[in-house]
């Protein structure tokens, strides 16, 4: 029996979706909602014949982990089928994996017939999400657009000049009481992160939240450090910036119950 790897990021809603694809003859494995590299990692373990991406919830997410899972040389020819999507996020979706499948609900029995004949020899492999970004500025790259505000919290004090011209009308706030449009929480000191996910998991939903750490910094802080411990701590990641050649960020929404 064929095995498909499904990414859904609401598991309360993923019962159709797992139904349509057991009665269609194939067997679906799923572990709930998962970020880029536990993804990678589960495909690693248990390799499938193909991975379906419900693009119903989080369509960019689900766009960036089929941009992750090409950029990988293990998980390049593995056929990828998109299912749900519509409007211009679909659209978004097909012009950066333009050689992945795509079908609705209705047609997937026949879609996953078809992407399970066998790997995509030749794969498109799109630009990952460092090179995408690579020479905009860090304002566009955190997301910080016109008139929004910016909460800046436990930041050294050249995080002005990293940050760079900023568009018209944006606010910033250093250590403010109040939820801002995008939030940069910098880490200094890794012990200080479990202590801070509290709060940051309770803000997650109101805002941008963007963990910033220094690159090469001591005490254990790394990006792989920062992001266990935010997934312990019930945050999930969905992007990852370099703002210059020190520091770099992560950004985090709050993970569904």
């Amino acid at each position: 029996m064929h095995r498909v790897r499904i990414i859904h990021w609401r598991p309360e809603e993923a019962g159709p979706l797992l139904d349509t694809v057991r009665s269609a003859g194939f067997e679906p494995e799923y572990d709930g909602e998962m970020n880029g590299p536990a993804v990678s990692r589960a495909i690693r373990a248990s390799m499938p014949d193909a991975v379906l991406i419900d693009l119903s919830r989080l369509p960019s997410h689900g766009r960036e982990i089929g941009i992750w899972l090409r950029g990988l040389k293990y998980t390049r020819e593995i056929p990828l089928l998109f299912v749900n999507g519509e409007g211009e996020k679909l659209e978004r979706v097909r012009h950066d994996l333009p050689d992945a499948s795509y079908a609705t609900m209705a047609a997937l029995a026949a879609a996953l017939k078809s992407a399970c004949k066998g790997p995509a020899r030749g794969a498109i492999v799109p630009p990952q999400m460092m090179e995408r970004y690579k020479g905009k500025p860090n304002a566009q790259k955190l997301g910080i657009v016109a008139g929004s505000t910016v909460a800046v919290i436990g930041a050294p004090r050249e995080y002005a000049s990293t940050l760079g011209p900023l568009p018209e009308g944006v606010e910033v706030f250093e250590d403010p009481r109040k939820v801002c449009a995008v939030t940069l929480w910098y880490i200094l000191d890794h012990g200080a992160l479990p202590d801070s996910l509290p709060r940051m998991r309770t803000i997650a939903p109101k805002t941008k939240l963007w963990i910033v750490w220094r690159k090469g910094a001591q005490g254990r802080v790394s990006q792989n450090s920062i992001r266990e411990t935010a997934i312990e701590g019930g945050l999930v990641d969905y992007k990852i910036c370099s703002l210059d050649t020190q520091w770099s960020g992560i950004l985090f929404a709050r993970k569904k119950s």
